[in-house]
C-alpha cells in the first residue's frame, strides 16, 4: 500500500473591520490557492502566491492597497512561516509591492528578518523588484489587511501575512503582522493568523496563546479563536483570526466584519 496523502485546504481572511465589500476578492485568491494546491504545488507556494493575489489588489490595505502613515509614507510588512520551522518576516519596507515574496525569500536564509532600508537593500540584491507603491489615504476604523493559510498533499502548513499597517500611524510603528507569535504562528500541525488592531493582538501575544489553546486543551479551531477574542481583547477593539490544522478544512472568527473563505480538496 502507498503513503496515504492528506488532503490540502487553504483558508484566507481579507483583514478585521468595516470597509469596501471584498468577499470576492478573498474567495479569488482562494482560488488561486486551491489551484496550485490541486496541481501538486507546495503550501508554500499556493500561501505566497495567493497573498501576492490580495496585496496587488488596491482593495486591501497591503502591497498596492496600503494605507499611508501620519508623514505620507507606504511602508509594508510581510511574514511567512512554516509548519516545518521555517520563518520569514519584513518590517516598514518602502518600494516594495511584494513584500510577502522577500519574507519568502528569507525561509532558507540564517537570519529570519529584516527591517526598512536594509531589508530594500538585501532585497535589491536578491532582484525583487523595486517600485514606488501608490497606497491610499487612511480610513478611520477600517481594518483590511490579508492573511493565507495553506496545507498541501504532504500536510505541511504556511502561514503568509501582509499589511501596510492600521490607519492614522506614525512611520515607525510596527504592528502585528511581521511579529511571531503575535500575527502569525505555525507548528505542531496547526497554524493560526490574526488580523485587527496590531497592538491589541500583540500585547496578547494572540496567535501563539490561540494556538497553544488548541493543542494544550484539545480545544475546536473555533473555539479557541472565540475564546482568543473574547478572553484575551479588550471589548471594542476589531480583532480575527484564521486557522487551519493538519486535518480538516479551515476556519475564521472575529468580532467584526471580517471577509473571510476556505477550500479543502
Amino acid at each position: 500500500m502507498g503513503e496515504s496523502m492528506t488532503v490540502p485546504a487553504a483558508v484566507a481572511h481579507g483583514g478585521a473591520g468595516p470597509g469596501p465589500h471584498r468577499q470576492e476578492n478573498v474567495e479569488a485568491a482562494i482560488a488561486r490557492a486551491a489551484g496550485i494546491l490541486e496541481a501538486g504545488g507546495t503550501a508554500v507556494e499556493a500561501a505566497v502566491e495567493a497573498c501576492v493575489m490580495l496585496e496587488d489588489d488596491p482593495v486591501f490595505n497591503a502591497g498596492t492597497g496600503a494605507v499611508y502613515r501620519t508623514d505620507g509614507s507606504v511602508l509594508l510588512d510581510a511574514s511567512l512561516q512554516t509548519s516545518d520551522g521555517r520563518m520569514g518576516f519584513v518590517i516598514a519596507m518602502r518600494d516594495t509591492p511584494n513584500p510577502i515574496r522577500v519574507a519568502a525569500d528569507l525561509l532558507d536564509e540564517e537570519i529570519n528578518g529584516l527591517a526598512g532600508n536594509g531589508a530594500r537593500a538585501w532585497a535589491d540584491s536578491k532582484g525583487h523588484p523595486k517600485a514606488a507603491v501608490e497606497g491610499r489615504p487612511p480610513r478611520v476604523g477600517v481594518g483590511d489587511t490579508v492573511g493565507v493559510i495553506a496545507r498541501d498533499s504532504t500536510g505541511a502548513l504556511a502561514c503568509a501575512t501582509s499589511t501596510g499597517g492600521t490607519s492614522y500611524r506614525p512611520a515607525g510603528r510596527v504592528g502585528d503582522v511581521p511579529l511571531p507569535g503575535s500575527g502569525f504562528w505555525a507548528e505542531h500541525g496547526l497554524a493560526v493568523a490574526a488580523t485587527g488592531v496590531g497592538e491589541a493582538i500583540t500585547r496578547s501575544l494572540l496567535s501563539y496563546r490561540v494556538h497553544d489553546r488548541v493543542l494544550s486543551k484539545e480545544a475546536t479551531l473555533e473555539s479557541a479563536m472565540q475564546w482568543g477574542i473574547n478572553e484575551l481583547i479588550e471589548d471594542g477593539v476589531s480583532v480575527g483570526l484564521i486557522s487551519l490544522a493538519s486535518d480538516g478544512g479551515g476556519a475564521g472568527h472575529s468580532n467584526t466584519d471580517m471577509p473571510w473563505a476556505a477550500w479543502m480538496g
